[in-house]
C-alpha cells in the first residue's frame, strides 16, 4: 500500500472516530429522557436566585427555573445545590447535565462549557419601603440613599440622580445596610441578593423594587458539545419567555419581570 493511500485511510478513520466521538458527547438529552430524570445544579448561596429555606430546602428563582426545565422535559428533577467557585466545575465532570446557577456568559467560561438561553437578569437596583412614592429618578431629589462607596451600584447612580438627592457613601456594605434598616436613609442601592438580605434581616422596613441601575443576563449551562440538550433547553425558555411564565417567576423572586434578555 502506498504511503498517498494510507494517510487517506488513516484520514478516513480518524474521521469516523471524531463522529464517533461526537454522537457520544451529545447524548445527555437521550440519557435523561431514558431515564427520565435531570440533574440540575442550582445556587446555594445567591437568595432570591438560591438559598436555603427555614424548612432546610432549597428555594429562589434558579430553582423554580430547573423545576420549570424538567416539568417541560416530562422527567424528574435532581437538584445538586452549589456556590459560584464549582458550579461550572460539576458540569464539565458530568456530575449534573444542566447548571442554573447565575451564570455569566464571558470568554473564560466559554472555553469551559457550552451557554443555554438567559432566564433572567441579575443586577443593581433602588430597594425602598413600599410606602415609599419612587417611580422615576426624579423621584429621588429630597431622598437620602445609602450606598456603598465605589460600588458598580455608586457609579450608576451618580450618573442617574438629579441634583438635590443626598447619596450617601458608606465604606461596607453592611454599614449601608445597616443605616437603610434602621430608617437612617430612605433608600438603598444594592444589588439584587443584597436586596433579598434586607427583605429577610428587616421585614419591618417592607422593601421592594423601585429603580433600575444596571443589569446583565444570567445563562443556563450545559457541558461542551451538548447542542441537542442546549437546543430543546432554548426552546422551553423561548416558550417561557412568550407565555408569561418566566416574568412570573422573575417577579416573585426579584419583584421585576425578567426585561430584555439576549
Amino acid at each position: 500500500m502506498n504511503i498517498g493511500k494510507r494517510c487517506r485511510l488513516l484520514g478516513f478513520g480518524a474521521v469516523l472516530l471524531l463522529l464517533g466521538a461526537t454522537a457520544q458527547a451529545q447524548n445527555a438529552l437521550d440519557t435523561i429522557l431514558k431515564n427520565r430524570r435531570v440533574t440540575i445544579a442550582v445556587s446555594l448561596d445567591h437568595p432570591p436566585y438560591g438559598s436555603m429555606g427555614n424548612d432546610f430546602q432549597i428555594q429562589g428563582l434558579d430553582v423554580d427555573v430547573a423545576n420549570y426545565i424538567g416539568a417541560k422535559l416530562g422527567v424528574a428533577v435532581r437538584l445538586v445545590p452549589v456556590t459560584g467557585v464549582n458550579r461550572i466545575a460539576v458540569l464539565e465532570s458530568k456530575r449534573v447535565d444542566v447548571v442554573v446557577a447565575t451564570l455569566d456568559k464571558n470568554p473564560e467560561s466559554e472555553k469551559l462549557i457550552d451557554f443555554a438561553a438567559a432566564y433572567s437578569p441579575f443586577f443593581q437596583a433602588i430597594f425602598g419601603a413600599k410606602t415609599s412614592e419612587v417611580k422615576s429618578f426624579g423621584d429621588l431629589a429630597g431622598k437620602t440613599i445609602a450606598v456603598t462607596k465605589g460600588s458598580v451600584e455608586d457609579v450608576e447612580l451618580r450618573k442617574l440622580a438629579p441634583q438635590g438627592a443626598d447619596v450617601r457613601d458608606y465604606e461596607v456594605t453592611i454599614k449601608a445596610v445597616s443605616a437603610y434598616g434602621h430608617g437612617r436613609v430612605d433608600l438603598i442601592a444594592v444589588s439584587a441578593p443584597v436586596a433579598a438580605n434586607i427583605m429577610q434581616q428587616y421585614p419591618m422596613t417592607s422593601t421592594e423594587f423601585k429603580l433600575l441601575l444596571k443589569d446583565r443576563p444570567n445563562y443556563i449551562g450545559v457541558a461542551k458539545g451538548e447542542d441537542k440538550l442546549r437546543l430543546v433547553i432554548n426552546g422551553i425558555i423561548a416558550d417561557a419567555r412568550k407565555n408569561g411564565d418566566l416574568d412570573k417567576m422573575a417577579v416573585r423572586w426579584l419583584g421585576r419581570p425578567v426585561g430584555d434578555l439576549p
